[in-house]
């Protein structure tokens, strides 16, 4: 089965290149498209952070990688497999962020920590409810905190 998504909005601003890290405090606009309405919005204000499902739109079929690998090439990490990256080289190219919602004007939600670049387009917007994240203990491996260590850290200047 193959299914086909329509963007529903753009990432405007924010960085323009992709990186690994340092995405801290990186401010960015997800600017609705202008065929749909801004009562489409209404209420989401209220909420401080929000999902955001876009597109590695900047990938290509050939990035993908099916299998194991090390985590950034890194060999000191284990080989892990496609489904344990949050990449690119993911077969869908669908990434999922929770930025922090500042301010919402007209089509334009303005965000704070949204770890996609300018021109990425966005499949799905919707508020962060705490009831629906992870239910009983939380557990991963030591490798994603060391991997992660400078991904919320500010843009080097």
């Amino acid at each position: 089965m193959e299914i086909t998504l329509t963007p529903i909005a753009t990432v405007v601003g924010g960085r323009s290149e992709v990186a690994d890290d340092y995405w801290g405090g990186v401010r960015s606009i997800i600017r609705l498209n202008e065929d749909l309405p801004v009562s489409t919005l209404q209420g989401l204000d209220e909420f401080s952070h929000i999902e955001v499902v876009w597109h590695f739109s900047r990938g290509s079929e050939a990035d993908i990688h099916l299998g194991a690998r090390h985590p950034r090439g890194n060999a000191d990490w284990p080989e892990t497999g496609t489904f344990v990256h949050r990449n690119h080289r993911r077969p869908a190219r669908i990434a999922v962020s929770h930025p922090r919602l500042l301010r919402v004007e007209g089509q334009d939600l303005h965000v704070e920590d949204l770890d996609a670049v300018d021109g990425t387009p966005v499949l799905d917007i919707a508020p962060w409810f705490v009831e629906f994240g992870p239910r009983g203990e939380v557990s991963q491996p030591r490798w994603p905190g060391e991997m992660l260590s400078n991904y919320w850290e500010a843009p080097k200047s």
